[in-house]
């Protein structure tokens, strides 16, 4: 269906419930918490809020990553925000991150809590306490952090653009999709050219650049978003697929794209992480079969 008639805004804009779409009982125009409720905390230093979707991955992924590498302190507790029930308007969320977005990282190692919100402030965070995934080196650090930044401006059109009039809207409209396809084909493009000269993201190593991207684009590279991937050709993308499969081949990024996920193979989930060994034993299926 295309809706071609035409839009006329009125002088002063009202809120309607119905032009949130699929997500209209969780989009509002207004900030602060709905309900109250304190954040459970756990038992490990740094305590995670979040969600398994691309956002929410980067950081679990980070943390298995951290914890493969030795990095003992990056022990955690993921704890599950369902965004779709509206969690993350909680008085106790809103005081960690006021933009009631997930992932928030709470990080109690220190004489003080610190809150953290927005992911790629958590993965820097998370880099420079543990002096892990982001270079040292002046121009090795900026160009990750240059990755880090464009994904974090780049997704927006993905998933809030693209995604939203390609999946969500109630209508489907030639003009908005027409844009963001071209978009995203363009920031693809841009990273199958940087792939072509680069191993990982940011060059020879890999870092919190090729974690921040590698859930979004990679899903986007294997069709597994939006159901995308016939429409924007993305098998086209042959560095980004080489890239995508090297990095999910991680024994740490398959741990962390499992943590705080709620859909598909219920092996595949573990919806709360407390300690290594819940992959083992308290995956969604094995909690379903203990019922």
């Amino acid at each position: 269906m295309t809706d071609n008639s035409e839009y006329v805004p009125p002088k002063i804009w009202t809120w309607d419930k119905e032009s949130g779409g699929r997500f209209a009982n969780i989009n509002r125009p207004i900030a602060g918490p709905t309900h109250d409720k304190e954040l459970p905390i756990g038992k490990h230093p740094l305590q995670l809020y979040s969600l398994g979707t691309p956002n929410g991955v980067k950081v679990t992924v980070m943390l298995e990553e951290l914890l493969a590498a030795g990095h003992s302190g990056a022990e955690y507790d993921a704890w599950l925000i369902n965004i779709g029930e509206g969690d993350q308007f909680s008085t106790g969320y809103v005081a960690a991150n006021p933009n009631s977005k997930i992932p928030v990282l709470v990080d109690r190692s220190g004489a003080e809590p610190i809150r953290v919100f927005e992911s790629g402030a958590i993965l820097i965070h998370l880099a420079e306490k543990f002096g892990a995934f982001l270079p040292t080196d002046n121009a090795k650090r900026a160009e990750a952090l240059s990755w880090l930044m464009w994904q974090m401006g780049s997704a927006p059109f993905l998933g809030g653009g693209f995604g939203h009039f390609y999946a969500y809207a109630p209508t489907k409209q030639e003009y908005p999709i027409n844009r963001y396809a071209m978009e995203v084909k363009r920031q693809m493009d841009v990273l199958d050219r940087r792939l072509a000269e680069s191993e990982f993201i940011a060059g020879a190593d890999y870092t919190i650049a090729d974690m921040a991207i590698w859930p979004w684009y990679g899903a986007l590279a294997k069709g597994l978003v939006y159901d995308a991937g016939e429409f924007l050709q993305v098998d086209e993308y042959k560095n980004v697929q080489r890239w995508t499969d090297q990095v999910a081949a991680r024994p740490a990024v398959k741990r962390g794209r499992m943590v705080n996920r709620v859909t598909g193979d219920p092996a595949s989930q573990l919806r709360e992480r407390h300690d290594a060994s819940d992959f083992e034993l308290r995956t969604q299926d094995k909690l379903e079969d203990a019922e």
